[in-house]
């Protein structure tokens, strides 16, 4: 019988650790660099975070350099380089940026400050290329740096305690994995998108979002072994020249024996049950899921007696009383930040560039599958794990 723990990805139930004080601990010095939306949210989360100290911003862009060193009381630069060289003591360097898929600004700067010795954290995707990813998390192995992505989705209190009822053995031997996770819309709330990092990309929802699903389907039942999907997009889309493939029915299997559907739509329509988020994962003992990511869990047990069909099993459910997905952001980057004061092997950071790298294959054999017509396609390996001599002594 399989626990939570043999089901889970690696590294990555330590989420408990967040209760843990950091007034021993020396903050880390910090800088961003890309300050759009996403940096100046980074940006806020460390200035609340007694583990960070963040003394510097950078962006190609001057004016939002220069407005969020303002906002946060901190020292603008314009190239990477130059914060890196003009800050000594700087130790981790946030990469914010965007591009092409929400992705192909993160590769260059990602290498540049493994260069240089540094901690990297990554905004997803780790990339918007599998040849970049793979060198990516490479060169940090060599570099002995940690590589971190911003894989927010399950650092989240209904994902902790979901992974306890897996540790505990209430849920057993993983039996399927259902996700329904992407963005309400519909045919009256389209509108062609106009930004060349999004029109003319037909994969940009596959890369700039499923990062996030399949992490959280890693994160509960382990590695994927094969993926089949059946894409395509609404008429209304392809009547208006958008070539996105917006519609995401993904068949998985793990390396556990355990089966896995993931839908995943870029506001083609409304979602139902469970919200723009939810998850349910089923074992030989019990059932749980997770609804709008924060709000809600449910835990249905599978015990003896239980009626077959001809009534509901009842459930056990926690409510958090809150739908602000924003604090995802807050606990994902405290945990990064306690990982490294912690001095824990890389290996075993959560949400660790190899873990990063695991969801962008699986990525692109969607798109592999895809582009042969629905056919079963194994993703790549990852790169072995070589373990840390100290802590496996």
């Amino acid at each position: 019988m399989m626990t939570g723990q043999q089901l889970q990805g690696g590294g990555v139930s330590r989420i408990s650790r967040w209760s843990l004080s950091g007034n021993d601990k020396m903050a880390l010095k910090i800088g961003i660099v890309g300050l759009n939306g996403i940096g100046n949210n980074h940006a806020a989360c460390y200035q609340e975070d007694e583990l960070a100290d963040l003394v510097a911003v950078c962006d190609v862009v001057k004016e939002r350099a220069d407005s969020a060193a303002q906002r946060y009381g901190v020292k603008a630069y314009y190239s990477l380089k130059d914060m890196i060289e003009g800050e000594p003591d700087l130790q981790i360097v946030d990469i914010a940026t965007g591009g092409i898929e929400n992705g192909s600004w993160h590769f260059e700067p990602a290498m540049e400050a493994i260069g240089y010795g540094k901690h990297v954290l990554v905004e997803k995707p780790l990339c918007h290329d599998i040849r970049q990813g793979r060198e990516l998390v490479a060169f940090a192995e060599e570099k002995k740096v940690y590589l971190g992505c911003n894989l927010n989705h399950y650092f989240t209190p209904p994902a902790e305690k979901a992974m306890e009822y897996m540790n505990n053995g209430e849920v057993g031997e993983l039996v399927y994995c259902l996700l329904k996770m992407g963005f309400n819309g519909g045919e009256a709330n389209y509108g062609p998108a106009g930004s060349p990092k999004v029109k003319g990309h037909p994969y940009f929802h596959m890369k700039a979002f499923l990062t996030h699903p399949f992490s959280v389907m890693r994160h509960f039942c382990g590695d994927i072994t094969h993926i089949q999907t059946f894409s395509d997009q609404p008429g209304f889309r392809r009547n208006a020249g958008d070539v996105m493939v917006s519609i995401n029915s993904i068949h998985v299997k793990f390396a556990n024996g355990g089966v896995g559907y993931l839908l995943s739509q870029r506001g083609d329509t409304v979602y139902g049950l469970g919200g723009w988020w939810s998850a349910e994962v089923a074992g030989t003992k019990g059932t749980f899921t997770i609804e709008n990511c924060v709000e809600k869990l449910s835990l249905w047990r599978a015990e003896r007696g239980i009626p077959g069909i001809s009534e509901p099993v009842k459930a056990e459910v926690t409510d958090y009383g809150t739908k602000d997905f924003n604090r995802t952001f807050n606990n994902r980057l405290h945990a990064f930040l306690e990982d490294i004061s912690n001095g824990v092997p890389r290996e075993e950071l959560r949400a660790n560039g190899r873990d990063a790298l695991a969801v962008l294959e699986y990525t692109f054999a969607v798109i592999e599958s895809y582009e042969r017509g629905g056919e079963v396609v194994r993703p790549h390996a990852l790169p072995p794990l070589s373990g840390d001599p100290i802590s496996l002594k």
